[in-house]
């Protein structure tokens, strides 16, 4: 635990570091807001395909991912948080050289960099405050993890799921046409391509309403019990 926390602590931003020194080297007509920029959007890139490739590993692994386990989901969940407090810090020291030929009070610039990256904090805030200690400490028995467990189902529905026939429905608004008559009225390749990306959203969906039912049903039995 305290090596994977230690070993992302020192590597996301040691890249940080090094890669806005090979810009600064590299690119000298750059300024420094854009070796900053350049090298925060390199981090979060070399981070998210970290996570993607974790992901992989742990459900080509797992027999069953809705109960199975893998050392790899929780050790990279502390790999995680140093990004995320580096991610935060690195956010606020673009913010801080964009503006900093304005002359504002560092107060100033820090209420600033919260207004405008407010979501992104916030989730970040989220992660590192409620789904870190949820993850670690196994409160899935807790009003929290149950809540956060509806709500993400309903975000998941909405946003991913019934995005689609939303497009669909607003398409057969604005031509005048039933919704059941767009997927007539609009290229294959779209409804093609629709259909390619709703399935794994529908597979994703479905194993969170198994995990969820499971867990429901886990704390009907303990309370009947």
């Amino acid at each position: 635990m305290l090596l994977t926390l230690a070993s992302g602590a020192l590597f996301f931003p040691g890249l940080f570091a090094l890669s806005t020194w090979a810009l600064r080297r590299s690119r000298p007509g750059w300024t420094d807001n854009d070796c900053l920029t350049v090298g925060t959007r390199l981090v979060s890139s070399v981070q998210a395909v970290l996570a993607t490739w974790a992901g992989l590993i742990i459900i080509g692994s797992c027999s069953d991912v809705v109960t199975d386990r893998h050392w790899l989901a929780r050790e990279y969940v502390w790999f995680l948080i140093p990004y995320m407090i580096y991610d935060c810090y690195a956010m606020y020291l673009c913010e801080w050289c964009r503006t900093r030929d304005q002359k504002l009070r560092r107060a100033t610039i820090f209420r600033n960099f919260l207004i405008e990256n407010r979501l992104m904090v916030t989730h970040h805030a989220v992660i590192l405050f409620v789904l870190v200690p949820v993850s670690q400490l196994k409160q899935q028995h807790t009003l929290l993890y149950k809540v956060n467990g509806i709500l993400t189902l309903t975000t998941f529905l909405f946003c991913r799921i019934l995005l689609f026939p939303y497009m669909y429905w607003s398409y057969g608004q604005y031509k005048g046409i039933s919704i059941l008559r767009v997927p007539f009225n609009i290229p294959m390749h779209c409804n093609v391509a629709n259909a390619i990306l709703i399935s794994p959203q529908l597979y994703w969906f479905s194993l969170l309403c198994k995990k969820a039912a499971r867990l429901f049903d886990t704390a009907k039995a303990k309370k009947n019990g």
